[in-house]
């Protein structure tokens, strides 16, 4: 049998042999032939009906296609299941050098590429999908579906940053095979838990990340995720996590990665259990307001390549423990209160690859060992208290990092001394930040030497000298900020001839002249240029017309005094800032509101003419002041009557403007700032004005308005200051700004024909720093209720003021500081960048009746108080003095009796004082400041003494003051010679009287010599 079997099993072997190529041949073929499964790719099909797809990614999605050559999709490739949807829109990335123009373009078309609208169900025909990736789109209309929890196939869910709102399901705890969840948010509290309890049903987890969702709600947090034994990764990142529980034992002992940052816990310390986790690679606690000295327990660690603690409250010196981690790789403490020098022993991370120490309070010199530490690419040591030779910093980091360290960051660190030779050994560098120190003498010419140079910042130091020619080698620069210095001199076109990469320059600050030919064309296209206070002019720099992405251009105080050409306005509609302010251009400017459409705008204190301008609705910030434009401003307000303005701050101060506010308004009502100072408007104000609902600050000085101030005012309730001084502005003053306005910090209404009382409803506003209600027609008595002005009784500022001078703007820096024109001794001042610190009271000419009340001296943070040219009368409150910060004092020309009150002497501060024309008395309180002042502040009374020449004594008759007579409390005249006599008798008599009673041999003597006396007398009677 076996010799039988043997040809029949040769037989068969040799028929398999034949036949085996055409089966590979047969099977291989018909894999090559799998297509997508109809049910899935008609599921597909749904899905895609229901998304927005704006940059038609999906447009390989057909219906005569195959589901597994789509984009984003990947098959099985033995059974042609969809397996993996691959759906996400690819996040921009840059670096810090990134300009904005690159950014704005990355952003933009990241927007375009994202998928919206909404996940249909259709998925759930998907059997065999296990990886999911939707993240950075934006489904922003819709909750996360909970149907997700269904698709139980799922191993990976990505849905990062994709703009999600509402709960999370729980039903995503039904997704047992899950190992990779991403939730993250896009923005805080657009994604929110009611509780994690569905976490308990994903056993397999490796990957949770929960950043931006909101868990506040969830305080059983760490319970749950201890439960799930694969985790290695567990972000939990602004999360507003109340506090991390002080659970003893945890079961993380596959965790790698942990990210508990910024959730400002209620712990002050870090929970002892986090350093037990001992294979911990990462490990990220940045603010989270821990405090006290970074704990020893993190010695434990030893297997961290990755430690951020920055943001906090450590306040100790840097531990020694942190310089044994030989593995750490990135090291983050900046923003802490650190202190105490950097140990030599930082030379043992060796490992180091970036380490930030920025913004504490160390100080000391910089340890020679950091330049050991080979590997170390990345170095900010910014805002801390060097106080080292910025020479000796570079030797130290000469060694092996020479041709390694690619950012030095020392900004803000009180360096100084000469930056030498020494910083080109540094050759590979690319960002090197200097900002704020003191570093001095010239830029050297070897600079150029840092050939991979892109981004430099030597900003406000002391370099002197001029730029080296030596800077136009600098072929890879694309940011360069030398502002704020010292330097001199002449730039020509020689130091720009190879900076071709040049996006950023700012120079300003500077005494340079650039002396470039009319035709010159740079080889650079700038986003942004600062030449603040160069020398430019006279004629206007037509170079500017060839940039064509500039953003922001500010070329202030520069002596250009040529009109600005066509080519230059019709460039203009690209800026976001421009700031041509303080030259001498004239001319008019074209009236197109693509013209001026940036979002700050500043032409202040130039010689323009002609209307105003139209603007674009796109305008943040117009600053058009110290200019000579003319006629109506009814077209300018009432332009495109139906498009709201974005316009938050708006200054036409002192022009020739003329004509009425027109009554159209309403679609202004963004404005916070209005100034329309010193111009000749007349007319009413507009009813309109109401509609300005977020003004803080009105300016209408110095014009010809009439009428009442409309009650539609009343609507502008954020209003911190009002100045309609010097108008027309008549009747009585509202009592509704006392309720409506509780944040004003200044009134002022001087010099117009306000009649009437003083409304008593002015004192609720406590926040009140000046108030000038002089040169009206006011009459009646000084409200006793002004001691409720309590900013004016507190050296602090008000919370209402700072708050509107922090409103902000898209470009801070743009903004004039808030000026006013206040009387203060005795002269008409501007005050611009100190007013918020100016505390005055000025009810001066007017009628007003009675006396000065004693509470005015509650206000003790008074500087100014003018009441003078009024018909007051009574005495001077006895404790002024208690004012100790009053420097201007005006009480003249009105009926003020008796003395000045002694306390006066101690207003130390006192440099203006005027009591003269009234019908004081007496004699003038000697003090250094009174004393010092001129003899016109107390002529037209009845005083004497210094400095006036009366010294109280005429011809050896005391004069009829307060050495001779005076009146007690009763009116009565009383001598004061007499009463002296008297004094002195009482003095004399008790004094022998004293002495005999007290001493007893004087006694005895004293009535023996009486003895003898008198028998002496008797004996000359009997005669």
């Amino acid at each position: 049998m076996v010799a039988s079997f043997r040809p029949v099993s040769f037989l068969f072997l040799f028929l398999a042999f034949l036949f085996l190529p055409n089966f590979f041949f047969f099977f291989c073929t018909g894999l090559s032939e799998l297509r997508c499964i109809d049910t899935e790719q008609q599921a597909l099909l749904n899905f895609k009906q229901h998304l927005i797809d704006p940059s038609n990614r999906l447009s390989s999605w057909t219906v005569d296609g195959d589901c597994c050559q789509w984009v984003g999709v990947v098959c099985h490739n033995l059974t042609a299941h969809v397996h993996q949807l691959h759906l996400r829109s690819v996040r921009p990335i840059w670096d810090d050098f990134a300009t904005p123009t690159e950014i704005n373009a990355k952003v933009e078309a990241w927007e375009r590429s994202m998928f919206g609208g909404k996940l249909h169900p259709s998925l759930l025909d998907l059997k065999h999908l296990n990886y999911l990736d939707l993240s950075f789109n934006n489904f922003s209309a819709s909750p996360i579906p909970s149907f997700l929890g269904s698709m139980k196939s799922l191993t990976s869910l990505n849905l990062s940053q994709s703009r999600f709102v509402g709960v999370i399901p729980h039903q995503l705890g039904n997704l047992s095979n899950l190992l990779y969840l991403n939730l993250e948010g896009f923005q805080f509290s657009d994604l929110y838990v009611n509780n994690l309890e569905w976490l308990s049903g994903l056993p397999l987890l490796q990957h949770l990340d929960m950043t931006c969702v909101n868990l506040s709600k969830a305080s059983n947090w760490l319970q749950l995720t201890n439960t799930l034994p694969s985790l290695f990764d567990l972000r939990f990142s602004y999360c507003q996590l109340p506090f991390i529980p002080p659970t003893p034992n945890v079961n993380f002992s596959s965790l790698l990665t942990l990210d508990l940052s910024e959730n400002y816990f209620e712990n002050t310390l870090i929970p002892s259990w986090i350093f037990g986790l001992r294979n911990l690679v990462s490990l990220d606690l940045s603010y989270n307001n821990f405090q006290g000295p970074i704990p020893v327990d993190l010695q434990n660690m030893t297997s961290l390549s990755h430690l951020d603690l920055h943001g906090n409250h450590f306040n100790s010196s840097i531990p020694n423990l942190l310089y044994s981690f030989s593995r750490l790789e990135f090291l983050d403490l900046h923003f802490n209160n650190l202190q105490g020098t950097i140990s030599s022993a930082i030379g043992n991370l060796t490992s180091a690859i970036s380490i930030d120490l920025s913004g504490n309070e160390l100080g000391g010199k910089l340890p020679r060992s950091l330049g050991n530490l080979c590997n170390l690419r990345e170095i900010r040591l910014s805002y801390n208290k060097w106080s080292q030779e910025i020479s000796e910093i570079l030797e130290s980091l000469s060694g092996c990092l020479s041709d390694r360290l690619e950012i030095l960051e020392l900004s803000y660190s009180q360096l100084h001394g000469h930056l030498t030779d020494e910083l080109v050994v540094l050759k590979n560098l690319v960002k090197l930040s200097f900002e704020n120190n003191s570093i001095s003498g010239p830029i050297p010419v070897s600079l150029a030497n840092l050939s991979s140079l892109t981004y430099l910042d030597f900003s406000n130091n002391q370099f002197n000298s001029t730029i080296p020619q030596s800077f136009g080698q600098l072929s890879k620069i694309e940011t360069l900020y030398i502002d704020s210095n010292m330097l001199k001199g002449v730039v020509s076109e020689v130091h720009f001839a190879n900076l071709t990469r040049l996006r950023i320059l700012s120079a300003g600050g500077n005494q340079l002249t650039l002396k470039a030919s009319q035709n010159w064309i740079p080889p650079f296209q700038l986003e942004s240029l600062s030449l603040r206070s160069w020398n430019l002019g006279p004629k206007f720099p037509q170079w500017l017309c060839s940039q064509r992405s500039m953003l922001f251009l500010d070329i202030s105080y520069t002596q250009i005094s040529e009109m600005a050409p066509p080519s230059f306005w019709n460039l203009s509609s690209q800026f976001q800032n421009l700031n041509l302010s303080h030259n001498l251009i004239n001319g008019e400017i074209p009236n197109s509101p693509v013209i001026l459409s940036a979002s700050a705008i500043d032409l202040s204190s130039n010689h323009f003419k002609g209307p105003l301008p139209c603007i674009s609705s796109n305008v943040n910030v117009l600053v058009l002041s110290n200019n000579s434009f003319s006629r109506s401003i009814s077209h300018f307000f009432c332009f495109r009557v139906n498009e709201t303005k974005n316009i938050e701050h708006l200054n036409l101060q002192k022009n020739l403007l003329s004509g009425i506010i027109p009554d159209c308004l309403m679609n202004w009502n963004k404005l916070k700032v209005l100034n329309l100072g010193n111009n000749n408007f007349n007319g009413n104000i507009p009813a309109s004005m109401g509609s300005l609902t977020y003004l803080n600050s009105l300016h209408l000085y110095n014009n010809k308005f009439s009428g009442k101030l409309p009650s539609s005012m009343k609507n502008c309730e954020e209003l911190v200051i009002i100045d309609v001084a010097e108008n027309r502005f008549s009747g009585n003053i509202p009592p509704w700004i006392g309720h409506r306005y509780t944040g004003l910090m200044m009134l002022s209404l001087r010099s117009n024909y306000f009649h009437g009382h003083i409304p008593k409803e002015l004192c609720a506003l406590t926040s009140l720093q000046i108030l000038d209600l002089s040169h009206n027609k006011l009459s009646g008595s000084i409200p006793r209720c002004v001691k409720n002005f309590s900013a004016m009784a507190t050296n602090n500022i008000s919370n209402h003021y700072m708050n509107y001078y922090r409103f902000g703007s898209p470009i801070g820096q743009i903004l004039p500081p808030e000026s006013a024109l206040l009387v203060i001794k005795g002269n008409i001042l501007e005050y611009s960048t100190i007013l918020y610190l100016v505390k005055s009271i000025d009810f001066s000419k007017n009628s007003l009746l009675g006396e000065i009340p004693k509470e005015v001296t509650n206000l003790q943070a008074l500087q100014s108080l003018n009441l003078s040219y009024n018909l007051l009368n009574g005495s001077i409150p006895m404790n002024i003095g208690t004012m100790v910060l009053l420097e201007s004092v005006d009480f003249s020309m009105n009926h003020l009796s008796g003395k000045i009150p002694s306390s006066m002497s101690s207003l130390t501060f006192l440099s203006h004082l005027n009591l003269s024309n009234n019908n004081l008395s007496g004699k003038i309180p000697l003090s250094t400041q009174l004393q010092s002042l001129a003899a016109s502040s107390f002529i037209g009374n009845n005083l004497c003494g210094p400095p006036l020449m009366d010294n109280c004594t005429v011809n050896g008759v005391k004069p009829n003051n307060e050495n001779t007579t005076s009146k007690d409390t009763n009116g009565l005249e009383v001598d004061w010679f007499y009463v002296s006599m008297a004094l002195g008798f009482v003095v004399g008599f008790w004094g022998v009287c004293s002495s005999l009673l007290l001493n007893k041999p004087w006694r005895i003597m004293y009535f023996q010599f009486l003895d003898q006396l008198g028998y002496k007398l008797k004996s000359i009677v009997s005669l």
